[in-house]
């Protein structure tokens, strides 16, 4: 649930009580609307939630920060970084994001993995990191990065109901592969979709459209999760009934649409979806 974080925010001066407010929209399983804050009060396995994805038939994962902690790369030689590893990883993950899109708006299309190469390059600069091998390893660590301790059991309780699971990703095909093995999620995944069939990156719809070709299912079939605010913007925007996954109490973007649900942990979902 996404909350409103503006320090002038009263919602007294509306003549409400907020907090019981909140209580009974969450009782009925509703959206409420408070001095212009809209709410997504659906909780997991209740009869609204389970409406919204009552048409869902496949469950497509975005990978990075969704299903892999892409931060592991950089916490396996935190060491070797020193006291700038965090700044390391998180402009890395910056920079990487931004020249996807870059590359998308200028039409020069190069693959995530000369994303991912790249924008190391220019953070390793930024920091006067000149350790080539030090280049090599965080590289490499990329290829194989930890899953969310949430991910492999809700997969699993997934599989059980009877939904297929998926991936739609920025990720190379071999990217993908690899780090779905070293994941060890191999035997939960059904198919892996990458970007690189239409080269063009997220949230450009080319690349939603994927999913609903591969698949041979409508939008309005197809759940999609991502922990990316503005890739759970794109795909709403698409058609699909989207879940963010929003581990770190974030805001939503201001993109004019809305996820369908929201919650804290991967272990929320299976009872969000129903089935």
């Amino acid at each position: 649930m996404e909350e409103r974080k503006d320090a002038d925010y009263n919602a007294e001066a509306n003549g409400v009580n907020r907090r019981d407010l909140l209580k009974g929209a969450l009782a009925l399983g509703a959206t409420a609307a408070v001095g212009g804050l809209s709410l997504n009060l659906s909780r997991p396995g209740s009869a609204a939630a389970a409406s919204q994805f009552s048409s869902v038939k496949a469950c497509v994962f975005d990978a990075y920060g969704t299903l892999f902690d892409f931060n592991s790369a950089i916490a396996r030689n935190r060491a070797r970084v020193g006291e700038v590893a965090d700044k390391v990883s998180d402009l890395w993950r910056t920079k990487q994001i931004d020249y996807t899109w870059l590359r998308s708006l200028m039409r020069q299309y190069k693959d995530f993995w000369s994303c991912t190469s790249d924008a190391l390059d220019y953070t390793l600069e930024v920091y006067g990191v000149k350790d080539k091998k030090l280049r090599e390893d965080l590289l490499n660590a990329y290829l194989e990065l930890d899953a969310f301790s949430d991910v492999p059991g809700a997969l699993r309780e997934l599989k059980k109901r009877g939904y297929s699971v998926h991936i739609l990703s920025n990720g190379t095909p071999n990217m993908l592969k690899s780090a779905v093995k070293s994941s060890g999620l191999e035997s939960v995944m059904d198919s892996l979709m990458s970007v690189d069939e239409v080269k063009v990156f997220k949230p450009d719809l080319r690349v939603y459209q994927i999913a609903v070709d591969t698949l041979g299912l409508k939008e309005h079939q197809i759940a999609f999760m991502s922990s990316n605010a503005w890739d759970a913007a794109g795909a709403v925007n698409f058609g699909f009934k989207v879940v963010w996954v929003n581990r770190g109490n974030k805001i939503f973007e201001k993109l004019g649409v809305q996820p369908h649900a929201i919650i804290k942990s991967m272990a929320e979902l299976p009872d969000i979806l129903g089935g």
